[in-house]
């Protein structure tokens, strides 16, 4: 029962009381693990692109792409906490007037620190950090060494200090170049000029949260001069944050609404999957989608740029078979042949199968079937080879209506307790490095509406306490996930270069952040 205060707070988040109850049905039922069938493998839903046609591609793109509206998506919400946990478990399990840092990392088998300060001269901030502590502590040089290594991660983590713990990860420095340090942000301006320009212009819609507004807007006053002057590119940047109406209730284990201590019904961020509502607000004829931390130092961007711009180049050309053919069936008589050959693009080029029983319905609703199954947003998605970095896998499922699909899968999503599901995605040969370039408007050049294709069963309910008591949460279907599960898409085998992330601070030792001497 909602009370008089539950419906004013559901007004001031624009969340309906029918929306309450339904995600309350999804905790009581229960999400349903994903049914995989088979791991896509090269040939079998990835595509392998030859040297030469992946210049055909990127050709195809840049004789395009001036009468195209083109732009960058980047999901940048999230907090540095977690790239830096190592840091934080050295400072609450560290003391160094009790042990040396070598006991101290054979107790805890915290190898992570050992790499941290054997490369800790190479971090983008080193030098930044250093310059702070020798004016606290005019001695630092002549203290122990352990004393040293407890107040340099002291230094970057404390309120007093740097606080990069806190800071959002988009505009922690990453690279260290001779005039200056680069965070993630700015290599994304950089980035985008070499392959998101159209009409001297590079657009870039970052999402973020609201506190960081003005941390973001500062750091875009303060290079975006440099960059203009370095690219000759004229930038459109703009922020926004996960929408309030797609918070979502938290609930007991009871599976009864959670309330805080004053009675205030509990309602949680719900994961990157709400960002398909600001994706969806965005009008553009191709949309570069990449996360906020997989950037690389200058020296490989071309590099870079040439395999988004091969991404982009596939999508155009299935672009232009799909509207094709869907204005065919929308303006013509359409022969049994014209039907084969459409089934046939959408079975073997597509990755998307028609009803079982196609061929049993009237010619007037095979053509609606095939024009249902053509006009959906459009995703052609990079994969790399799986070497053992996290991230989503693509496979191909069956869901609970007997439909086949290609799809990108979280482990999350699959049942660990089921030998068979378990074998077959150990069998994965790629991953997904979130390197996805979208089409979302359709043949008439009308947007999508984007949560219309969104599968509400691949949602995640996860645990979590909240004033010392356990509750349970929601998270909305992943963006690339379920959150795109009824779009078309496309599979692409793109090499591990593409692929940098920065998920934990020692990330910033590899080669890709590294710029050469």
């Amino acid at each position: 029962m909602l009370e008089e205060k539950d419906l004013e707070l559901l007004e001031e988040k624009e969340i309906s009381p029918e929306e309450v109850s339904k995600q309350i049905e999804i905790f009581k039922e229960g999400i349903p693990f994903i049914n995989l069938l088979r791991s896509a493998t090269l040939h079998n839903g990835i595509i392998p692109v030859s040297e030469s046609q992946r210049q055909y591609y990127v050709s195809l793109y840049e004789e395009q792409k001036e009468d195209l509206d083109v732009m960058k998506f980047v999901p940048a919400s999230g907090a540095a906490t977690r790239m830096f946990r190592a840091l934080f478990h050295f400072l609450d399990g560290f003391n160094p007037d009790r042990e040396t840092f070598n006991a101290y990392v054979n107790r805890k088998k915290a190898q992570d620190m050992q790499t941290f300060f054997v490369g800790v001269e190479k971090l983008p901030f080193y030098r930044d950090v250093m310059k702070a502590l020798e004016e606290k502590h005019p001695d630092f040089e002549r203290l122990p060494d352990d004393r040293q290594k407890y107040l340099f991660v002291h230094e970057i983590l404390s309120e007093e200090g740097f606080d990069m713990g806190a800071y959002p990860k988009g505009l922690l420095p990453f690279h260290k170049y001779k005039t200056h340090s680069a965070t993630a942000f700015e290599e994304h301006l950089y980035e985008a000029a070499l392959y998101n320009v159209s009409g001297g212009r590079a657009r870039l819609h970052f999402t973020i949260s609201e506190e960081h507004t003005s941390k973001f807007d500062e750091a875009f006053k303060n290079i975006i001069r440099s960059v203009k002057e370095k690219t000759g590119i004229d930038f459109d940047v703009d922020f926004s944050f996960q929408k309030a109406s797609t918070d979502t209730i938290a609930v007991t284990p009871q599976d009864e609404p959670f309330r805080t201590e004053d009675g205030t019904l509990l309602f949680r961020p719900a994961g990157h999957g709400a960002l398909i509502e600001n994706l969806n607000d965005q009008e553009a004829d191709i949309v570069f989608i990449k996360n906020i931390d997989n950037v690389v130092v200058y020296r490989y961007k071309h590099e870079m740029a040439d395999y988004k711009k091969m991404l982009a180049g596939i999508l155009l050309h299935y672009q232009q078979r799909i509207f094709g053919y869907a204005r065919m069936l929308e303006e013509t008589e359409i022969s049994d042949t014209q039907i084969l050959e459409v089934r046939a693009f959408l079975h073997e080029e597509l990755n998307t199968y028609t009803a079982p029983d196609f061929y049993k319905y009237t010619r007037r609703y095979q053509v609606e079937h095939l024009m249902e199954k053509l006009n959906r947003p459009l995703r052609v998605c990079g994969m790399v080879r799986n070497e053992g970095d996290p991230g989503g896998g693509p496979f191909w499922i069956k869901d609970e209506d007997g439909n086949v699909s290609l799809q990108i899968i979280e482990s999350a999503q699959i049942d660990l307790g089921n030998r068979r599901q378990v074998k077959i995605m150990n069998g994965a040969t790629h991953f997904n490095p979130v390197d996805i370039v979208c089409g979302i408007r359709n043949y008439r050049g009308e947007e999508f509406h984007l949560p219309d294709f969104v599968d509400e069963r691949q949602a995640f309910i996860t645990e979590k306490t909240r004033e010392g008591k356990e509750l349970k949460a929601l998270e909305r279907p992943g963006l690339w996930n379920g959150g795109m599960a009824f779009w078309n898409s496309v599979f692409v085998e793109v090499p591990l270069i593409t692929f940098n992330p920065v998920k934990t601070v020692n990330d910033l030792l590899k080669p890709a952040h590294q710029v050469k001497k």
